[in-house]
């Protein structure tokens, strides 16, 4: 598991490696302050077509798991490093981030279902550190850019590049096919869509989706919200990098200590816990935006704690509750509408952000967990464990 772990962690840190130098991309080549929102949203359009190509050709059931992993780490990592080469062209920065994203969508669900190949009963556990592996991993360019700050920004994406390229070979030579894989011989496009008639599986997808239209907004916006709350005193670059690394990165505490409840409670509690107390942060962010700023510190790693606790609990219900022989490709396409629903949260927020005070900004990411909330309460008969 450990390799699993290590392999995912610095895979997926080429997912914000362009938000982790987005002020220098910003600030270089003079773009626009909608470049965030756009570039951000590029990444998840191309997760979402890689998921949809990867889901209705079923890759990771037809072929070895480990194969698909390594292949698509590598290709990512070429990917990234288009963003360096783009002198400033918006249309190339959305190509280099659209065609990261696209063949991350061979590593993040990929991983998921390495994982779910080697565990069966205790899989909340081990989704829990393979999702804290893909939170650190989404914070490390924030933490790159603190450590790597002397040096030219584009350090940091040649740096991210490399770490793919060593946790695709580390998965692909340390981590043979799991004794609970069940290789799919054909391709059923059918039969992924026919996953959603199981109510476990519904319910649990329904939630995850409420649970998508938050994350990744919040975690995209954090340093335009801490840039506003921290105006006043001049905060730096690093510093909000610093902070940022901090408020994403503690979420991969939480999804370890949710994988142990998970052992207690059942994933299906520990999600719905982790998904009320996020929805109560977004209600009442814009009162704390408007108090003491040191407060406002601990606010926000509680926030970062929750908002991705109930991620691998999520999975774990879907992976649990989705056909055996279609597993990797339910888990795909899951992640494809998941990830569709981040945009729309994202380019909302990139719309509001001109008009709306910053205090506001993520009281509208608050429908998301109301729904996904009511959809768990709906459905508790059918996902409790």
């Amino acid at each position: 598991m450990l390799v699993i772990i290590v392999s995912q962690f610095t895979c997926v840190s080429l997912w914000f490696a362009g938000n982790g130098v987005m002020a220098d991309l910003m600030r270089t080549f003079q773009l626009p302050e909608s470049t965030l929102g756009n570039l951000t949203s590029a990444v998840q359009f191309g997760f979402i077509a890689g998921t949809l190509i990867y889901a209705m050709f079923a890759i990771a059931d037809r072929f070895s798991p480990s194969k698909v992993f390594l292949i698509s780490a590598i290709l990512a990592a070429f990917c990234n490093l288009g963003t360096i080469f783009s002198e400033g062209s918006l249309s190339v920065l959305m190509c280099s981030r659209f065609f990261t994203g696209f063949f991350l969508a061979g590593i993040y669900p990929v991983g998921m279902k390495i994982a779910a190949d080697y565990y069966d009963k205790d899989l909340g556990k081990a989704l829990g550190f393979l999702l804290a592996a893909l939170v650190l991993g989404t914070a490390f360019p924030h933490f790159l850019k603190t450590v790597l700050s002397p040096l030219p920004w584009d350090y940091v994406l040649i740096s991210t590049s490399i770490l793919s390229l060593s946790g695709g070979m580390l998965l692909f030579f340390m981590v043979p096919d799991g004794p609970f894989r069940k290789k799919g011989t054909r391709i059923d496009r059918q039969s992924i869509f026919n996953a959603f008639r199981e109510k476990k599986f519904r319910v649990a997808a329904l939630g995850y989706f409420g649970h998508m239209w938050e994350l990744y907004a919040f975690w995209a916006f954090v340093p335009l919200v801490l840039a506003g709350v921290f105006s006043y005193a001049g905060i730096t670059d690093v510093q909000i990098s610093t902070t940022t690394f901090f408020i994403i990165g503690i979420g991969s505490i939480s999804c370890i200590i949710g994988g142990y409840m998970a052992q207690k409670m059942g994933s299906y509690k520990v999600a719905l816990i982790a998904l009320t107390c996020s929805g109560l942060c977004c209600l009442i962010s814009p009162f704390i935006f408007s108090i003491h700023h040191y407060f406002i510190y601990g606010f926000m790693l509680f926030w970062g704690m929750v908002v991705i606790m109930d991620s691998p609990q999520f999975s774990t219900l879907i992976a649990q509750s989705a056909p055996e022989e279609n597993k990797g490709s339910a888990l795909t396409i899951v992640n494809c509408i998941g990830f569709s629903i981040t945009i729309l949260s994202i380019q909302l927020l990139n719309f509001m952000k001109d008009d709306v005070s910053y205090k506001w900004l993520f009281f509208f990411l608050l429908p998301g967990p109301v729904l996904g909330v009511i959809a768990l309460l709906f459905g508790k008969r059918g996902s409790s464990e």
